[in-house]
């Protein structure tokens, strides 16, 4: 089974990338796109050929015999579809990072390490193997920003690392745990999941291994760490950590914490607290603040990176609540918008960093504006423009999609929250705006100062980068059965049969 490979040529290409001898740029970026462009060829060949969406075996091989842990991978339709995200995202990355100079061999050899480990969590069936790759992802993550970042890179790096160890701490706990209370034969998902863990049990274990999973996510209050972390990183990490690490923390969530302690999720206490009575009802409730606080602060931000890092928390707030929901179609929704959120803040983070950021050497919205930048370097503008439309909402593109599925599934589980996740999305509307104009298209008051010297064109890699992510965008939005096929028999399948028994609406 290939899909195997999209791990070790990623482990591979790192290590080519450092056996390079010293300043050898144009080798190092050259390597890494072949690495990343093979591995999403393999990816899309597995998911043209397997249409079910029913769990595949890829690799099964005894690991550690003695405590019943196995090397095994295998991918269904939820992993192939955030496969084909980490493929499209990470051949972009490399796009936009074309003008790397300094250490570029080091930058990309941890970048396609951070590729690898990614591919490693989406393809693990094995618990115990996907918490090693899950911890191998923090390592390079911390190095490209705390290296190649920018504002306060050393805090931001930090912080996220601090952030991710104690969330893996906590679901560390709760295998391990699982584990013993399992009878310590296996770690598989599928013999956990089939185990029918006692419910004072789950009732503690849900809520630990969710938050620990949730904290990747942005899960608000546990959220601060991703603007700052954003805004730390260079452009080709801040696309990975939006579009692609935080959907670990969301499948995470899912794959595991969901499918494992389905009853820890959906019993009621005996009891109410502020009118919540489950679990269910309160990492709901802490979804729906994620979206509109996100929204909320993102229109006050004066650091154009921070609009779209507090706006990363507003969307990931969406694929949290559409888990809430446990109905087929907020489900499917969240899985939507896990794809679409990837690609769209990949995009956005493409435009402020390498496409204004790298130009201006200012994200101060208040000194864009008077630059014309919708003159100075059109492209940027338009791709912007794109992007924050098709993030909004707007029908034709992938988000649109997305959030319509998760608010029908929000409505039939919870309508009153959905008409609360209705004012994030007004109020997403308005930063959105807000930003682009002040950015790209500043009042006819304002005294125009054109750049001195004037900026740098659109190189013909970041519109390669940018036309990539709008057209996956646009093939979802206009056809988004190419993955829900897929999605769907996924969630019908016999692991989540201990949802689908409590609470499948």
């Amino acid at each position: 089974m290939m899909l195997a490979w999209t791990i070790y040529i990623s482990f591979l290409g790192a290590l080519l990338l450092l056996l390079l001898p010293k300043g050898s740029v144009a080798s190092a970026r050259v390597l890494a796109l072949l690495t990343a462009v093979a591995c999403f060829a393999i990816t899309l060949t597995t998911f043209a050929q397997h249409r079910t969406g029913e769990m595949l075996t890829v690799v099964r091989a005894p690991w550690i015999p003695s405590l019943g842990i196995e090397y095994h991978l295998a991918a269904d339709g939820i992993s192939l579809t955030l496969l084909l995200l980490t493929g499209i995202i990470a051949i972009t990355g490399i796009l936009f990072s074309w003008n790397m100079e300094h250490r570029a061999k080091e930058f990309f050899a941890f970048y396609l390490l951070l590729i690898g480990a990614v591919y490693g969590v989406f393809l693990s069936y094995d618990l115990f193997l996907l918490f090693v790759f899950y911890e191998i992802v923090i390592i390079p993550k911390y190095f490209l920003i705390a290296i190649w970042g920018s504002t306060r890179r050393e805090y931001g790096a930090m912080k996220l690392v601090l952030y991710s160890f104690v969330g893996s701490a906590m679901v560390l706990i709760g295998l391990v745990a699982a584990y013993v209370v399992a009878g310590a034969k296996s770690m598989a998902l599928g013999d956990l999941a089939r185990f029918p863990f006692p419910l004072h049990f789950q009732m503690w274990a849900f809520p630990l291994v969710f938050v620990g999973f949730a904290i990747l996510a942005g899960l608000w209050p546990f959220h601060t760490w991703a603007p700052t972390g954003h805004v730390a990183a260079p452009t080709a990490a801040s696309m990975l950590l939006a579009g692609v690490v935080m959907k670990l923390g969301a499948y995470g969530c899912l794959r595991v914490a969901m499918t494992l302690f389905p009853l820890g999720l959906i019993s009621p206490w005996g009891f109410h607290v502020l009118g919540l009575g489950s679990w269910r009802d309160v990492f709901a409730l802490l979804a729906v603040i994620g979206i509109v606080y996100g929204a909320m602060v993102a229109l006050v931000q004066k650091d154009f990176k921070f609009v779209i890092g507090y706006s990363s928390v507003s969307h990931m707030g969406f694929v949290l609540l559409g888990l809430m929901t446990l109905n087929q179609i907020g489900l499917s929704g969240a899985v939507v918008q896990m794809f679409s959120h990837g690609i769209l803040a990949g995009l956005l983070f493409a435009v402020v960093g390498r496409m204004v950021y790298d130009r201006t050497h200012t994200r101060d919205l208040a000194a864009l504006g008077p630059m014309n930048l919708n003159k100075a370097i059109p492209f940027a503008a338009v791709a912007f423009v794109v992007a924050g439309m098709a993030s909004m909402g707007l029908p034709g593109f992938s988000g649109f999609v997305a959030e319509l599925m998760i608010l029908i599934g929000v409505w039939r589980a919870f309508p009153l929250l959905a008409i609360c996740v209705g004012i994030g999305i007004v109020v997403g509307v308005a930063y959105t705006w807000r930003a682009m104009q002040k950015a790209f298209f500043a009042e006819a008051g304002t005294e125009s100062i054109p750049p001195q010297p004037p900026l740098p064109p659109i190189t013909l890699p970041e519109r390669l980068g940018a036309i990539i992510l709008i057209g996956a965008s646009v093939v979802i939005g206009l056809y988004p059965q190419l993955i829900l096929n897929v999605i769907v028999p996924a969630l019908n399948s016999p692991l989540f049969e201990g949802l689908r028994k409590g609470s499948w609406q």
